[in-house]
C-alpha cells in the first residue's frame, strides 16, 4: 500500500518479493487528508479470489530472506490468527517480542496497545470484516488502533513474529508520525528462516518497555470482568516486588551503567531499569514457549536474543536522537541491557529463596472509590508504597474497620475536586478518627478519563483533531498526576498533617495555552484553536475567593508534565477507548 509520492519505493518492495506476491494499491484519494486508513481499507479489500489470507506492506518496510516461507509455516500452525511481522522497538508489543526471544518463542501473543499494521496478515474473513469496521469508522483513529479493537472485539488471536520479518525503512511520514524520530524494528534478523513456527509465548501478565526516557511496565489487572491494564514505571513494580531499585541507580548503580552514562546521558540506567525488570519478570513469571512440534522446551537463539536486546536501549531513547547519535550508543547500551538482564534475574532468585521478605505493611487502608480505572491506579500504587490495601463499598464493611479510609468518590466529576483521607490514632480501627482533605485540582494519567480539560485535549490530539481551548489560554491549570496524587495519599496515611486541609493543586501550576502546547509536544502535533464560547466571552478577573490552603509539607509532585500527559494518552488510546463507542 503506498501514495503516488512513494510510488518508486512501493514498486522497489514488490519487486524484491516472490513474483506475483505483492502488488502495489495506491491511496484511492491521494489529494485528500492524509489517511493510513483509507489506503489500508484499499489494500484489504484487495484480496486474490482463491486466497485464504492476505499480507498487507506498508512501502517503507524491508523484508527478510525467510519472510513468505515463514509466514506460510505459520498460517498452517494458526489459520485463525491474525499475524503481526513487526513491532518498534519502544512498543509493548516490541517488549513482548523481547520476551519470546528469552523464550525461545516464535511467536508472541500481542499484548495491549495498536496491533501493527504496516506488515501483516489476516485471514480471509477477518481482512473483508475489518474492511466492513474501518470504513464506518474513517474519520477517527488510526488503522493501528482500530485494528486492535476490532481483533479484541472479535476474539480473533493476534501474535507477533519473533525475531520480526520486517524493517522499518525511513523515507519521511505522510501521516504526520516523523515526530517519533526513527522507528525500527525491535528484532529483526534479515536472514532468520523458517522453524519451529508453533512455539509460542502467551498469556504475558507484565510487560516492562522503555519508551519517551523512561522505564515502563504495564501490568495486567488481576481483577475480575474484562482484561484490563495498569500502566506503572518500573520502579514502582519492581518496588511492589520488593526489589529495591534506591540501589541499583545513581551513585549506587553499577559500574557499567556509570560508564554507559557518559556515552548517552540519561539512557543507561533507565535501559538498566527495563532489562532489570525483565530478567525479574521472566524468571518470577516461570516464562515457557509451547505448542511447538518439536520435542522438548524451544532454546532461544543467541543472535534472535542479541538484536533483542540491543533495541532497548534505542528505543527509550528514539524520539529525542538521530540515528546517528543511537548508533554511536548502541553497544554501550546493549552492555547495560545483559548486565541488567542478569541482576534482574538474579533479584528474582533471592526472592524465591525461603525468608526472603518483601514490604513491612502498614495498617490496613479501606480506598471508596476503588472499583474505577482511576481508584484501580491508586490502590495498586498504594499497596506498592507498602500499604495494605482494600477496596471498600459505602454503608457495606465486613469484619473490622479499617485503621484509615481514603475517599476518591468527589474525582468521579472529572474537574478540580478533592480527597479525603481518615486516619485513624495510631492505626487502631476504632481509635478516634482525624480526617484530613487534600484538595487535587486537576488530576490527569492513566486511569483519567476524557471528561476533563485534560482529557478532552489529549483525546482530540490522539485523534489528530485540533486542540480546542475552551478557557482563555491564560486561564490557570494545576496539572496532578495520578501517582503523584498517590503519593500524597501515601504520605498523609503515615503521617497526618496538623492542619484539616491541604493543598496539592499549587505545586504544578501552568496556563491552558501552555498545557495544550506541551500537548502537542508530548501526544502529537496538531493545531491549537480557541472555542467560539472563548473568543467572544469577555476577559475578566475572577473575583478574590478565600485563602488557599496551605500545601502538604514534605511532599513534591515527581512527574513531569510531558511525561505524564504521555501516560495519560497511552492509557485512553489502549484501555479508556474501551470505555465509549468508536
Amino acid at each position: 500500500m503506498t501514495h503516488p509520492k512513494r510510488l518508486r519505493a512501493a514498486e522497489k518492495l514488490a519487486a524484491s518479493a516472490p513474483p506475483g506476491a505483492l502488488r502495489v494499491v495506491m491511496d484511492p484519494d491521494p489529494g485528500g487528508r492524509p489517511s493510513v486508513l483509507r489506503t489500508a481499507l484499499a489494500a484489504w479489500s484487495a484480496i486474490e479470489e482463491d486466497a485464504t489470507h492476505h499480507l498487507v506492506v506498508q512501502d517503507d518496510m524491508i523484508l527478510s530472506a525467510g519472510l513468505f516461507a515463514r509466514a506460510r509455516a505459520a498460517i498452517e500452525q494458526m489459520p485463525d490468527a491474525a499475524l503481526a511481522l513487526f513491532a518498534l522497538w519502544d512498543s509493548r508489543n516490541g517488549a513482548a517480542v523481547r520476551f519470546g526471544a528469552l523464550a525461545g518463542a516464535r511467536w508472541v501473543g500481542a499484548v495491549n496497545e495498536y496491533f501493527p499494521c504496516v506488515a501483516i496478515v489476516l485471514p480471509r474473513n477477518a481482512a473483508a470484516g475489518f474492511v466492513r469496521y474501518g470504513r464506518e469508522r474513517l474519520d477517527g483513529w488510526p488503522d493501528d488502533i482500530l485494528m486492535y479493537r476490532y481483533l479484541s472485539a472479535r476474539g480473533i488471536p493476534s501474535y507477533v513474529s519473533v525475531p520480526n520479518l520486517a524493517e522499518h525503512e525511513d523515507h519521511g511520514s505522510i501521516s504526520g508520525n516523523a515526530f517519533r524520530g526513527p522507528r525500527r524494528s525491535v528484532c529483526f534478523v534479515p536472514s532468520d528462516l523458517p522453524g519451529d513456527e508453533g512455539a509460542r509465548l502467551t498469556g504475558l501478565r507484565v510487560v516492562p518497555f522503555f519508551k519517551h526516557g523512561v522505564a515502563q511496565c504495564a501490568v495486567r489487572h488481576p481483577g475480575p470482568g474484562p482484561t484490563r491494564w495498569l500502566h506503572l514505571t518500573c520502579e514502582q513494580y519492581l518496588d511492589g516486588a520488593g526489589v529495591r531499585t534506591a540501589g541499583r541507580t545513581g551513585r549506587g548503580r553499577p559500574a557499567i551503567v556509570r560508564m554507559a552514562e557518559g556515552i548517552a546521558p540519561g539512557a543507561a540506567d533507565a535501559t538498566w531499569l527495563t532489562a532489570l525488570t525483565m530478567g525479574f519478570t521472566a524468571l518470577r513469571e516461570g516464562h515457557r514457549a509451547d505448542g511447538g512440534g518439536t520435542a522438548g522446551t524451544p532454546l532461544p537463539d543467541a543472535a534472535v536474543v542479541r538484536e533483542a536486546l540491543s533495541t532497548v536501549g534505542p528505543g527509550g531513547i528514539s524520539q529525542g536522537h538521530t540515528e546517528e547519535q543511537i548508533a554511536a550508543c548502541r553497544d554501550a547500551l546493549l552492555r547495560v541491557a545483559r548486565e541488567g538482564l542478569d541482576a534482574g534475574r538474579e533479584e528474582a532468585a533471592r526472592l524465591r529463596a525461603p525468608g526472603a521478605r518483601t514490604h513491612t505493611r502498614t495498617p490496613s487502608v479501606e480506598v471508596l472509590g476503588a472499583a474505577t480505572p482511576l481508584g484501580e491506579h491508586l490502590v495498586r500504587t498504594l499497596s506498592d508504597r507498602g500499604h495494605r490495601v482494600a477496596a471498600g463499598t459505602p454503608g457495606r464493611r465486613t469484619g473490622s474497620a479499617p485503621a484509615a479510609t481514603v475517599d476518591l468518590r468527589p474525582l468521579r466529576g472529572g474537574g478540580p475536586a478533592s480527597v479525603r483521607v481518615t486516619v485513624r490514632a495510631n492505626g487502631a480501627p476504632y481509635a478516634p478518627a482525624r480526617v484530613r482533605t487534600l484538595l487535587v485540582g486537576d488530576v490527569y494519567g492513566p486511569g483519567c478519563g476524557r471528561e476533563s480539560r485534560i482529557g478532552r485535549m489529549v483525546w482530540e490530539a490522539l485523534r489528530s483533531r485540533p486542540v480546542v481551548l475552551d478557557d482563555a489560554a491564560e486561564s490557570p491549570v494545576h496539572p496532578l498526576h495520578v501517582r503523584d496524587l498517590a503519593d500524597a495519599v501515601s504520605l498523609v496515611l503515615r503521617t497526618p498533617p496538623s492542619e484539616p486541609a491541604v493543598s496539592l493543586a499549587e505545586a504544578v501550576r501552568c496556563t491552558v495555552g501552555e498545557l495544550a502546547e506541551t500537548v502537542r509536544a508530548s501526544v502529537r502535533p496538531v493545531a491549537v484553536e480557541t472555542g467560539a464560547a472563548t473568543a467572544a466571552a469577555p476577559r475578566r478577573a475572577d473575583p478574590p475567593g478565600p485563602p488557599d490552603p496551605p500545601q502538604l509539607r514534605g511532599w513534591r509532585p515527581a512527574v513531569g508534565l510531558a511525561y505524564g500527559l504521555h501516560t495519560h494518552a497511552q492509557w485512553l488510546a489502549y484501555e479508556g477507548v474501551r470505555l465509549v463507542p468508536l
